[in-house]
């Protein structure tokens, strides 16, 4: 088994500085096999944040997978928007765009779905679709394939089509065909976890999809703010949400759900009434 943190929207620049210290205390005691970020990890992609978040990032010391969102693509600066708008995040962040990691348990890819001619929206495009089966090519069976993005693939009932990323179908078709078992993304500021199979109708597949909301921003858009920790099997995988807690001063354990895979799909497990 392995245990993986999933961090979203970091936003420095507009965090809250009361819950970096707790969250990186909350993640050392979790220990996780590594840590995954899906994006939006400043708030203006100004170098000051970046600096921060690289900070950040630095002080848990632990193996990173992480992708850039919208907001690490400078807004008002025209010339860095269009003529090098990952500038920043390559210099302070990471200059790999597609990162993959792998440990024989798991095997997690990272696309970038960020884009300088849209204020907010994301796609993918062929070649990556292309990235993502070759790095997934090869593997055996039993290891589990995990998809990181800033913009989701699947959704929750309440976001319109128009929050998913770009080419969101035929990128389904691509993941399916490779095997994918969890998606991972950001972008709503909302947690969530479920299937592809209510909203992608790919015969025998379903993968398991998980979204976080904000870890550390102060726009929280009505939702507390919270991550993921997910306990990675070959056949089931578990999605912890821990969320923050003013009184208790910590991130606490609110929600967990588990899910079993049947072949190529994920099912929800039924509650066990005496937990």
């Amino acid at each position: 088994m392995r245990t993986l943190v999933h961090l979203s929207d970091l936003h420095f620049g507009r965090v809250d500085p009361a819950l970096l210290a707790p969250l990186t205390a909350r993640i050392e005691r979790i220990a996780p096999d590594l840590v995954v970020v899906s994006g939006d990890l400043t708030q203006r992609a100004r170098s000051d944040e970046f600096i921060a978040a690289r900070a950040f990032l630095d002080s848990l010391r632990l193996p990173l997978v992480v992708v850039p969102g919208n907001h690490d693509i400078p807004l008002h600066n025209l010339y860095d928007r269009f003529l090098r708008p990952l500038h920043k995040y390559r210099r302070y962040i990471t200059a790999d765009l597609q990162p993959f990691y792998t440990d024989g348990e798991i095997a997690v890819v990272g696309i970038n779905t960020a884009r300088s001619m849209t204020i907010k929206d994301g796609r993918i495009n062929v070649l990556q679709m292309k990235q993502v089966s070759a790095s997934f090519a090869g593997l055996p069976a039993e290891v589990i394939r995990i998809i990181v993005s800033h913009h989701p693939f699947d959704l929750p009932d309440q976001f319109l089509r128009s929050d998913l990323a770009g080419r969101a179908d035929p990128a389904m078709q691509i993941f399916a065909d490779c095997g994918a078992d969890l998606l991972l993304a950001g972008h709503l500021h909302a947690s969530h976890a479920g299937t592809t199979a209510a909203h992608h109708a790919i015969d025998g597949f379903a993968a398991l999809v998980v979204q976080a909301g904000t870890a550390t921003s102060t726009r929280g858009r009505g939702e507390e703010n919270s991550f993921n920790v997910l306990r990675v099997a070959s056949t089931e995988i578990t999605a912890e949400r821990y969320t923050w807690s003013a009184p208790a001063d910590t991130f606490e354990l609110s929600n967990t759900e588990r899910f079993i895979r049947r072949g190529a799909q994920w099912i929800r497990q039924a509650a066990d009434p005496s937990d």
